[in-house]
């Protein structure tokens, strides 16, 4: 007996090949029948003008802390998120010793974007070693099917500790790191993440661990992959991060290389299709390189209290090891503000491009600036006959810091985002879903792909969209049996409206551990999202009675 069909659907398997009308049944979890279903059933689901497809595999996720707290991972369920990938540019909290755990919620404070009273309330720390960490979200349960990097980062300051983010490794530290890499690949990991973003600064703009890393220790601890044979290295990049160096890296594991963080920005617009070009390249010498891409623009929220978007900034450095009261001294220096305009005239890759016309108030706290919402930093700018930086830094400091802000920083140019989404070296990937909570929420991703992309822009027809959104990415990770639909893979599942889907406006809420705000957007269009044949999510969002039906993926294909 079937648990469930559903009927009447135009069914988008996954390989990209042409949809066909008919019906899914489901039986224990798994794809039972596809096309024609018949014999006994318990519910019968009539999805007339509906698709359906796999779930989305979202494979550039952080919710490795959230997780512990919240084994739902919201909102990525509700927004079509069957499997998420943890773990992402080396940002883990396992291992962990527990006299370090402090020392590791302060590094993630920046890069996830959450309070430290929320990470210090909400982390179950029922575990020290990476094997213990999966043991436990196995033992607690899941909602979404969830696979985990071993995180360079992670592993550094478990070794290293308070030294981590401030020396070269010696070679029996590095030894060290190494065993316990092999640890976690034993154990089911997915792979090793690593990041040599200047942007990835824990407490104080101390740098994460692994931008310390030689290149010694790189190549040592990405050859532990090659050992097992399984497995897949991933990189946030750095401006200055060369791919051909990566590709030396990926060359000693001899396992596929993952690169992020692949935007556009309209002051260095050739520099992203240059890396893919170099990806390519690699490619064509028999190295399995990839370029993880976003499909979104990244439209950032923020205040001068959490300034991340200027954080890249040389002359922004050493404001961040301040307190409130410097910090709001050295903002109003004349001699700092030089320095920013100076250095906002380069031509550089880096997150704020100096676009203010793209940066935006959008809540002030003084209503006496209320005429100033939802104007343009450099109109409002223009009309006061200042410079940018000095009308953002001075309405900042007349509002205690409080200012709400928005910008759009990379990724505004559609048609450039559009070139990259098609290139055949590129994944689509970079929700960053757990990570930046008070800044963005693009957990969301994969509908706008769906929605914007294929119905609106007409970029690509339906099915190749839906095949990067899922069957490509089990590919690449070698996820078993998930991202088609076929008889015997499991029945992860979204059920959605062509017409109608996307993700809503952004909305601030307050749901964290120690009520700490988090942003968030609803999905509109999506009718159902099956995890293993039970039932998450549905057109209200996240079920009151969903199950922890995920599991903690721990074997993947060579």
């Amino acid at each position: 007996m079937h648990d469930f069909i559903i009927d009447n659907a135009t069914i988008y398997d996954g390989t990209g090949g042409a949809p066909r009308h008919g019906s899914v049944a489901v039986r224990d979890g798994r794809i039972a029948a596809v096309g024609t279903a018949q014999g006994e059933v318990g519910q019968r689901i009539d999805a007339v003008g509906l698709a359906l497809m796999p779930g989305i595999i979202d494979t550039h996720t952080h919710y490795d802390a959230q997780i512990t707290w919240d084994p739902f991972a919201n909102p990525s369920p509700a927004l079509g998120v069957t499997t998420v990938v943890m773990g992402n540019c080396g940002f883990t909290i396992a291992p962990c010793r527990p006299a370090d755990r402090d020392l590791v919620m302060r590094n993630l404070t920046h890069v996830e974007g959450m309070s430290i009273e929320a990470l210090r309330t909400g982390i179950d720390w029922g575990f020290e070693s990476f094997p213990q960490y999966l043991d436990m979200l196995e033992k607690n349960g899941v909602g979404p099917n969830v696979a985990c990097f071993v995180g360079h980062s992670g592993v550094r300051t478990f070794v290293m500790r308070g030294d981590a983010p401030k020396r070269v490794a010696s070679v029996d530290e590095v030894k060290q790191m190494r065993a316990i890499v092999a640890e976690a690949m034993e154990a089911g990991a997915c792979g090793f993440s690593t990041t040599r973003s200047g942007q990835h600064n824990g407490e104080a703009g101390i740098p994460m661990p692994s931008r310390l890393a030689d290149e010694h220790e790189m190549k040592t601890l990405s050859a532990v992959l090659r050992d097992y044979g399984k497995g897949l290295l991933m990189m946030t990049k750095g401006a200055d991060t060369p791919v051909p160096w990566i590709e030396e890296l990926c060359a000693a594991a001899d396992r596929p290389y993952l690169i992020a963080a692949l935007l556009h920005s309209n002051l260095t617009p050739e520099a992203t299709f240059d890396d893919l070009a170099h990806i390519g390249a690699a490619q064509k010498r028999g190295r399995r390189m990839y370029g993880a891409v976003s499909a979104c623009p990244l439209n950032f929220e923020f205040t001068l209290h959490e300034p991340y978007v200027f954080e890249g900034l040389r002359a922004w450095q050493p404001l961040m090891r301040m307190d409130q009261k410097e910090f709001s001294a050295a903002i109003a220096n004349p001699k700092l503000r030089a320095s920013l305009k100076s250095e906002l005239t380069e031509r550089s890759r880096r997150m704020f491009t100096g676009e203010w016309e793209k940066a935006f108030v959008a809540q002030v706290a003084d209503p006496a600036h209320a005429a100033y919402e939802g104007k343009s930093i450099g109109a409002l700018a223009k009309s006061q006959g200042k410079h940018p930086v000095d009308f953002i830094l001075d309405l900042a400091l007349s509002e205690d810091l409080d200012t709400l802000f928005t910008a759009t920083l990379l990724n505004s140019d559609e048609e450039a985002v559009g070139r990259m989404m098609q290139d055949e070296n590129a994944i689509v990937s970079l929700s960053d879903a757990g990570a930046h909570l008070t800044f963005l929420c693009d957990a969301g991703f994969g509908l706008h792909v769906l929605g914007h992309w294929v119905r609106d822009r007409k970029l690509m027809p339906m099915e190749q969209a839906v095949r990067k959104l899922t069957a490509e990415a089990a590919e690449l990770f070698g996820i078993r049996q998930r991202g088609s639909i076929a008889p015997g893979m499991h029945a992860d599942l979204l059920l959605f409206d062509p017409k109608t889907v996307g993700r809503g406006p952004s909305k601030r809420v307050f749901d964290l551990p120690a009520g700490a705000s988090r942003l968030t957007t609803p999905a509109t269009g999506v009718h159902g999202v099956w995890v293993n044949g039970k039932l998450l999510a549905d057109a209200g969002g996240l079920r009151a009675d969903a199950p922890k039906a995920g599991k903690v993926l721990r074997e993947f294909a060579a």
